[in-house]
């Protein structure tokens, strides 16, 4: 091999270890915990606060997500992390990552 050829190796795929930041990509929201009704999810109110885009006044705004809840661990009214998953059913795209505050 000429030392043109050496310097265009490129290395194998074991050797790749992915950034630290490329597992952040998932978006993150805190919100608080609305229902629990149902099996194995949960609903998590999150509120945002924007600027108006006439008035500039600062509003809030609230959306709701279905989130997964496997073991069950969070209660109405808790203040919860969710992150962004593939989707697990028609609505739930979102999973549990820590609960905050009782």
């Amino acid at each position: 091999m000429s030392k043109n050829q050496e310097a265009q190796e490129v290395p194998a795929k074991e050797d790749f270890v992915p950034s630290e930041g490329s597992a952040a990509n998932k978006k993150t929201r805190v919100g608080i915990v609305k229902s629990t009704g149902m099996e194995k999810t949960i609903v998590v109110e999150y509120t945002n606060r924007v600027p108006h885009p006439k008035f500039k006044k600062i509003i809030k705004q609230s959306k709701k997500f279905y989130a997964h809840d496997e073991a069950g661990e969070a209660a109405v009214g808790d203040k919860v992390r969710i992150e962004e998953t593939t989707p697990i059913s028609k609505l739930k795209r979102w999973k549990l990552v820590k609960v905050l505050s009782h």
